[in-house]
């Protein structure tokens, strides 16, 4: 495992519940400011069940991708009381 990678699940490991994180600011607190489509992938690749990786969102306010289909991330989220009134939806096209 790399070093930004360890650092990257950490990060994500730590989130409280009921709380989100964006993949830039995950990006920051693992020491790569730029580096939130790395993030994406690095979580896109997760499954291991101790690192809640739903509760990572995108900058514009949508919620983002889950390798487990974004329905089961809503859900996950709105499980956990967070308020998505502030997330917008993925748009398909």
């Amino acid at each position: 495992m790399s070093n930004f990678k360890d650092k990257v699940l950490e990060v994500v490991k730590n989130i409280p519940r009921g709380k989100t994180l964006t993949y830039s600011r995950v990006a920051k607190l693992a020491g790569r400011p730029k580096a939130y489509r790395a993030v994406g992938n690095i979580l896109n690749k997760n499954y291991d069940p101790k690192i809640p990786c739903h509760k990572v969102v995108k900058s514009n306010g949508k919620i983002g991708g889950y390798n487990r289909g974004v329905n089961k991330k809503i859900k996950l989220l709105l499980k956990e009381g967070v308020s998505l009134k502030y997330l917008r939806p993925q748009r398909k096209i």
